[in-house]
């Protein structure tokens, strides 16, 4: 019988941890040492501090009169975003889907164009050099941040419609023309509808993105009834001991708003995933 501890007869015969076992130590030494971070961390920050700097009971009573105004008008931005962007987008998905080659070329130029600079240049360039450069007034601040981010969203929407008009079946567009119907009313019955239930899933996450980049309205000067979430949190910035509190109640009511949408995100995507 060999009597050498690494002979491998014997080590043979030792019981093996299973992978399954291995896992789950794995997984308990990782939340143990996630419990000692936070516990530390929870030691070493100053509370008074927090509650002051952070959650400052005054400044957030200051913020509620104008709270509701800054988050209505903080959607009414996004909408018209949203709205211009998916109909630009929509144009711009059709003309790249074109046999028509100066259409496809003026499409992918227009969507790398918009996908590659800043958002926040374009919403200045609406803001202020458009009007200087072409004498033309836009009437609010509505319609400006609406066509300003609508023109950055409609790059992203026209990629994100076009790969969903051509994920749906060839086979759909045959039927509906052995039934009589053209392929522009096809494309309007058929295909289109189709493809937004796709698209709705990305959809739904520019409509995020949308919602955060609102934030860049307040570069174009405000009245105090144009004010949207960012503008009211930064004017909270300057009270003498009000600290980050305004920034953190901006925060939690974009939360408010954005999470909803991820959840709603979600969802639709498992919803789609089980009826493919």
């Amino acid at each position: 019988m060999p009597t050498d501890p690494n002979s491998p007869a014997l080590l043979a015969t030792r019981p093996r941890m299973s992978p399954r076992k291995k896992a789950k130590i794995s997984q308990a030494a990782q939340y143990g040492v996630l419990a000692i971070v936070i516990v530390l961390a929870l030691k070493a920050m100053d509370w008074d501090k927090l509650r002051t700097q952070m959650f400052n009971v005054n400044v957030i009573a200051s913020m509620l009169d104008a709270l509701p105004r800054a988050f209505a008008n903080t959607l009414l931005y996004t909408i018209c975003a949203f709205a211009v962007g998916l109909s630009l987008g929509m144009v711009l998905a059709l003309m790249k889907m074109s046999s028509v080659g100066p259409y496809r070329w003026l499409a992918t130029a227009y969507a790398e164009f918009f996908r590659g600079i800043p958002a926040l240049l374009v919403v200045l360039s609406i803001g202020f050099l458009i009007p200087i450069l072409f004498g033309i007034k836009l009437p609010n601040m509505t319609v400006k941040i609406g066509i300003a981010l609508g023109l950055v969203s409609a790059a992203y929407v026209s990629e994100t419609l076009r790969a969903g008009l051509q994920a749906v079946p060839r086979g759909q567009v045959e039927a509906a023309r052995s039934l009589g119907l053209s392929q522009s009313q096809a494309m309007r019955s058929v295909v289109v509808p189709q493809a937004f239930r796709i698209v709705l899933p990305p959809l739904t996450n520019e409509l995020i993105l949308i919602t955060k980049d609102t934030s860049f309205v307040y570069l174009l000067g405000l009245a105090t009834s144009e004010y949207e979430l960012t503008k009211l949190g930064t004017n909270a910035l300057n009270q003498a001991s009000g600290g980050l509190t305004g920034v953190v109640v901006v925060g939690l009511v974009y939360l408010i708003i954005t999470l909803p949408l991820g959840h709603l995100a979600r969802r639709m995507e498992k919803k789609n995933a089980r009826q493919r």
